[in-house]
């Protein structure tokens, strides 16, 4: 008898110690992560590119990949895609190699409760204009400012005019993710400094010197139109702060930006590199606590 309760005793405790030592999952404080955006999210060269399509530049390490990872989601969607402007979240969005990107919103469900999303730099070409303008400008004046000069008509910085013109184009986007996705948490994930906040780097920058302080109001009057467009819409990401120190001219591997050309194995030119990606990636989950 007293061998016989000698083993339910045993047993017992070795149920309860088994029980102990099993790990309890819990669940998961996002269920559905849908992450929107241009190159600056999807993170075109940055290994391993997806392809669905191809030609969006989609990497499975860029800031949302490496977020959805960190917080553990249930469902991770991706729809981030290169040369995305506003209206590529409600019209499809050609991209090379024959793809279509379809409208990025069309991702979103009832049941999503967490959107990053970020956009704007591509709206009138603004970002497009600019890399591609200001180097070939630096070699006739190198020490001046080509570049503002160059995009200043009549007065008018048409540059930073047509920033001025994307918090309205940012806003209704936001509204219409919260019709569709009502209960989801928004975050409007600002751009990430590019160029130094003084001195120059031409070799990896090739602005002309006088453009570098025009290049960084640029980038200002771009992310404070963002913030002004999440302001009681969505939660404003500044990563142009945090970023300081980590722009493209930034030595020992600290940059978060590559330089003016393109490395297939890294990073398209100007844009994050991987360890930007996971910068960025670790702002945004702070700003989620």
């Amino acid at each position: 008898m007293r061998i016989t309760r000698l083993l339910v005793v045993v047993a017992s405790a070795a149920t309860l110690l088994a029980t102990a030592a099993t790990p309890t999952t819990a669940a998961p404080r996002f269920q559905h992560y849908v992450a929107l955006g241009d190159s600056y999210t999807s993170g075109p060269f940055i290994p391993i590119q997806r392809t669905d399509p191809l030609g969006c530049g989609r990497s499975t390490a860029n800031y949302p990949s490496v977020l959805s990872q960190a917080l553990r989601v249930g469902e991770f969607t991706d729809v981030s895609c290169a040369g995305a402007d506003t209206t590529n979240m409600t019209r499809p969005q050609p991209v090379p190699f024959n793809g279509t990107n379809p409208p990025q919103l069309n991702a979103l469900r009832s049941d999503t409760d967490l959107v990053t999303v970020g956009i704007g730099g591509n709206d009138d070409g603004v970002f497009g204009s600019v890399v591609s303008t200001c180097p070939r400008l630096r070699p006739a004046d190198p020490t001046g400012n080509p570049c503002e000069q160059h995009f200043t008509v009549d007065g008018v910085d048409t540059i930073r005019a047509a920033i001025e013109k994307n918090g309205s184009r940012v806003v209704a986007v936001l509204t219409a993710i919260h019709e569709r996705s009502p209960q989801a948490r928004v975050l409007v994930v600002g751009y990430p400094r590019i160029t130094p906040p003084s001195g120059t780097c031409p070799a990896i920058l090739p602005f002309a010197d006088g453009d570098y302080a025009w290049l960084n109001q640029v980038q200002r009057d771009m992310n404070q139109s963002l913030a002004n467009a999440a302001d009681g819409n969505a939660t404003y990401v500044d990563v142009f702060g945090p970023s300081e120190g980590h722009d493209a001219c930034a030595s020992g591997g600290a940059a978060w930006i590559n330089g003016q050309n393109d490395n297939i194995l890294a990073a398209a030119a100007y844009h994050p590199v991987k360890e930007g990606m996971a910068g960025m990636a670790a702002v945004v989950r702070q700003y989620l606590g």
